[in-house]
């Protein structure tokens, strides 16, 4: 019996298997609205057989975006354009569909990566930033704005009112973004975070607005579907975030009720030093998952069914997320489950493909 392949409970909400694919940004919107490219992106994925799908970073503000061409999540037309591509998508699968709320803060107002993904200046077609301090992401940057006190209200608001609009579409779970040098994890670490007030400073000032999104967004999505985050686990600069501060956050969220960490690394700092290798980032959730107790999702370079089998078997982490692997294979769920012996769903369209000797392989995935 394949690990992998086995089912886990998050909440009320049951994942067919630890397969997750992890948020991907498309800068494909307008004005923040899913478009047509959602539509065909969503939708083979949700073929994949994987166990759930996270919607790539939507944007709680139209400022938190990071390109001008991001999902976001903060109006009604933000609401009705999703919630029509879902609802194409749901035709024809039953996967279970997660979102990623987010807000930039100082890495916000670039052009998309095709392009250079560089910042764009406020006087030449981008706007002006919001961080907790007036520092640039890099030296000569324009510098954010450090948001007041209406601010914080503003986006801590922003973020349930988001949560509130995935539940009103059917989002299954939401995960909060808090990695990868974008708003709340600018609060966390000392190298961005240089605030003198209730929200910088020490670790538990530091940890107070992320904490205070997560509780309003908990607050505002119904109690059952799990509500979990995105961390960096280090920002990987010396004196920066890492991982001792990490589990304290994590045993924070934990009292609050989150239902899992999706433990990533760095984005913070362009100074950040990592060496890559498969798996690089797999001993963080590990960590994590062992010292606080809370359902982990390890990621990073993981490409080789035996890998992510072994991830979870050996109990590293519980699920195991895949970005750039499934857009290059959107069919990895099929082949890991042909290579582990395993099952997964299809949609009987594709049966006939099955290779001779896998004609166990498929579970019926039509929607009753």
């Amino acid at each position: 019996m394949s690990t992998l392949f086995a089912p886990i409970e998050l909440g009320t909400l049951t994942l067919p298997n630890r397969i997750v694919i992890a948020p991907m940004c498309q800068y494909s919107a307008q004005d923040g609205n899913a478009t047509s490219w959602h539509l065909m992106h969503l939708g083979q994925l949700a073929l994949s057989g994987a166990g759930m799908l996270i919607i790539e970073a939507t944007a709680v503000e139209a400022e938190g975006r990071i390109s001008a061409q991001d999902l976001g999540l903060w109006s009604d037309e933000n609401e009705q354009a999703l919630a029509s591509t879902l609802a194409q998508v749901r035709r024809h699968s039953a996967m279970p569909i997660a979102v990623q709320l987010a807000h930039a803060g100082r890495k916000a107002s670039t052009v998309p990566p095709w392009l250079g993904g560089q910042l764009r200046p406020s006087g030449e077609g981008g706007w002006r930033t919001w961080a907790p301090s007036a520092l640039p992401f890099t030296p000569g940057n324009e510098a954010p704005q450090a948001l007041d006190a209406a601010g914080l209200v503003r986006i801590r608001q922003a973020f349930a009112a988001a949560a509130a609009r995935a539940a009103r579409i059917g989002i299954d779970a939401i995960e909060v973004h808090g990695a990868h040098g974008y708003l709340l994890h600018q609060f966390l670490s000392p190298l961005s975070n240089r605030r003198d007030d209730a929200y910088g400073g020490s670790l538990e000032n530091r940890m107070r607005f992320p904490l205070e999104v997560f509780e309003a967004v908990r607050a505002a999505f119904p109690a059952g579907r799990p509500v979990g985050i995105r961390v960096s686990a280090t920002d990987w600069v010396e004196d920066g975030w890492d991982i001792e501060q990490t589990l304290a956050f994590a045993a924070a969220l934990k009292v609050r009720g989150c239902d899992f960490l999706d433990v990533s690394t760095g984005g913070l700092s362009p100074q950040q030093k990592i060496s890559l290798s498969p798996g690089y980032q797999v001993p963080f959730a590990e960590r994590l998952k062992r010292d606080v107790g809370m359902p982990t999702i390890a990621v990073g370079l993981i490409t080789e069914a035996r890998h992510a089998e072994s991830i979870v078997a050996s109990g590293q982490a519980d699920m195991v997320a895949l970005a750039r692997g499934i857009l290059y294979d959107p069919r990895w769920p099929w082949h890991a489950a042909a290579e582990l012996g395993a099952q997964v769903d299809a949609p009987p369209q594709y049966w006939r493909c099955q290779p001779r000797e896998l004609k166990a392989l498929f579970r019926d995935a039509r929607i009753s």
